[in-house]
């Protein structure tokens, strides 16, 4: 199936990956994600930034080696391509850490359990976007047409990007959640890193079960921004999925290393807003091309180039605004957030084990 998928691929990249090659890199993959969620639930922990910075520095230097690898093996245009889409989706991984670092808060989950909460969101949106990446791959090949929808949606994204202040209140009036909370039974304390229990002869849910909802509901979310991001910059299935699992590799670590951090890039959204609009022009472009109008096309080191610079500026204009003006850092994302009307946890720091641990 995987073959096929590949073989149908738009003609820009034109590599052939076998099937075998698919199942061998979707093994490794599955072991680094599971090997990963293992040691946060075996040993739950408040990650260091020494360790989380080592962690990143491995898993970023890993993606520059297989971007090289392919560099060599297949030419420069797909080893740019590859390494264009990674950083893309890394630094929109950078931005969705804002939004769970609102969940964490919100439900005041206990320190030595959010790199356990993390990993089985990255899970999550790991499957979900090869999932997307399958669909969407298919999709381009029999309607061309969609481009000039992904890249619309892409500058529709971008706008929105510009227009959103507040994402706190996307948690507390998640209409998911608040369902869940008026017809499961929950407990208000947590209970280890336990998901359920028994209390009083009754299986009850705990907080912990409710965070992992909002995680994955907001996994969604981001998967449909950036699988038509990435597939604006290469049609090669098997570059966005790997480009993607890279890219959620070490978001973990990432979360405890820029956790103090994410605070000070007060204009990240507006480095991924152009990031991402430039992506949606070049999407248009491409779509305009292909139905045959005599338009210009955006190419792949370009892109690269574009995408580099824009996150530099951005990543240095934030710090230097922040130093001049400390009152641009975002108190909110540090503050403690109420979460669900009813799952407010009055213990933040306490961990609530469970007697039978």
């Amino acid at each position: 199936m995987f073959g096929q998928v590949v073989a149908a691929s738009a003609p820009d990249t034109g590599i052939h990956v076998p099937t075998s090659v698919w199942i061998l890199s979707l093994s490794v993959v599955a072991l680094v994600y599971v090997a990963d969620f293992v040691i946060a639930v075996r040993r739950p922990h408040v990650v260091g930034v020494r360790e989380a910075g080592i962690w990143v520095a491995v898993y970023a230097a890993a993606a520059i080696v297989f971007g090289l690898v392919l560099w060599t093996w297949h030419g420069p245009t797909f080893g740019a391509a590859f390494l264009a889409g990674w950083v893309t989706e890394y630094s929109l991984s950078v931005d969705n850490l804002f939004v769970f670092v609102i969940i964490l808060s919100s439900f005041a989950v206990p320190p030595r359990y959010q790199q356990q909460v993390l990993q089985v969101g990255i899970i999550g949106a790991l499957i979900l976007r090869f999932i997307f990446i399958i669909i969407g791959a298919a999709a381009l090949n029999n309607f061309s047409w969609l481009f000039y929808v992904f890249g619309a949606f892409l500058l529709f994204t971008a706008a929105r990007l510009l227009r959103k202040q507040d994402e706190e209140k996307s948690v507390s009036e998640n209409r998911l959640l608040t369902t869940l909370e008026k017809h499961l039974p929950l407990t208000t304390e947590y209970h280890g890193g336990k998901y359920a229990l028994k209390l009083d002869g009754r299986r009850v849910f705990t907080p912990l079960f409710v965070v992992i909802i909002a995680i994955f509901s907001t996994d969604i979310l981001f998967a449909l921004d950036s699988i038509p991001a990435i597939f604006g910059l290469t049609q090669e299935p098997y570059i966005v999925f790997m480009a993607n699992a890279f890219a959620l590799m070490g978001l973990r670590q990432m979360y405890f290393l820029l956790n103090g951090l994410l605070d000070r890039l007060v204009y990240l959204r507006y480095g991924l807003a152009v990031i991402l609009g430039f992506i949606g022009v070049k999407l248009l472009l491409h779509a305009a091309h292909a139905s045959g109008y005599a338009v210009p096309e955006i190419g792949t080191f370009l892109s690269l180039a574009v995408i580099l610079v824009t996150l530099a500026v951005t990543v240095a204009t934030s710090l230097y605004a922040v130093k001049k003006n400390p009152a641009l850092i975002k108190t909110t994302v540090a503050g403690e957030g109420e979460g669900l009307t009813h799952l407010r946890h009055e213990h933040p720091h306490d961990d609530a084990a469970d007697p039978g641990e």
